[in-house]
């Protein structure tokens, strides 16, 4: 069964958003533009019923507003990351602060380090990316933390991208949604699988929630086949979002 999702904390990007980290070239974001496609994201959590809890901005952190990085949170805890870009560190002492509210608090701790943007949960099946944000120290400890909840753990070496969730998300009903040159990943043998082409990878960050799947718009060859699902399906404009290296999962942490 699909966990329902009644909760997403966002934060706003600050003024100083567009001078985040990201390993794309070309025009810096345009600040205004980037902010009114992060404020169409937060309303269309709302129209799915999730209540949003909003964080204030957090100058020096420009990329704050990716918040899904700084913890993973299962309906009976939530892990508090140690994020693997040092300039990202400190970021997630508001969100601890806010889900100390909902949840039973556990934390990675050096010399690990994760970002959220590296786990998939898919029921009870976490997939951990081996990434150049997380290392196997940080993998180790949120394996140990979440099987004592009764989840399985399955590392992914991320080779290819900034996150696991760049190139693979879930879909619901045991699909997921991945890159195509990821088809034959042994780790994914059991589900089934629509491919990306690598032409419209940043379409892979495609959020499933609460009966919807929400989209990047731009990537037509992977709408035509999302749509075959028979889900309703959202697309938001997330041009400014993916100058930055991020995507639909990366602006909230979902509960």
């Amino acid at each position: 069964m699909e966990q329902r999702i009644f909760h997403a904390i966002v934060r706003n990007p600050g003024p100083d958003a567009a001078e985040g980290l990201t390993t794309q070239t070309g025009a810096v974001p345009r600040l205004k533009q980037l902010q009114q496609q992060h404020a169409a994201y937060c309303q269309a959590l709302a129209a799915l019923d999730v209540e949003l809890i909003h964080l204030e901005p957090a100058p020096g952190y420009p990329d704050a507003y990716f918040v899904e990085d700084t913890a993973v949170v299962t309906p009976e805890v939530a892990v508090i990351t140690r994020p693997g870009a040092l300039e990202r560190r400190g970021e997630e002492q508001a969100v601890a602060q806010m889900l100390q509210n909902f949840r039973t608090i556990e934390a990675i701790r050096s010399p690990g380090t994760l970002d959220g943007g590296d786990v998939m949960i898919v029921d009870r099946h976490v997939f951990i990316g081996r990434s150049g944000r997380t290392n196997q120290h940080g993998a180790d400890q949120l394996t140990r933390i979440l099987t004592r909840y009764d989840y399985h753990c399955t590392h992914v070496p991320v080779l290819d991208s900034l996150h696991l969730k760049s190139s693979v998300n879930s879909l619901g009903d045991q699909q997921l949604l991945l890159i195509a040159t990821w088809a034959d990943r042994p780790e994914f043998k059991d589900y089934d699988k629509i491919l990306v082409d690598p032409s419209e990878a940043h379409a892979c960050n495609t959020l499933w929630l609460n009966g919807y799947l929400i989209m990047p718009e731009g990537y037509p060859q992977t709408r035509a086949r999302l749509e075959t699902t028979g889900k309703p399906l959202l697309t938001l404009a997330t041009s400014q979002i993916h100058r930055m290296d991020g995507g639909l999962t990366c602006l909230s942490i979902r509960f």
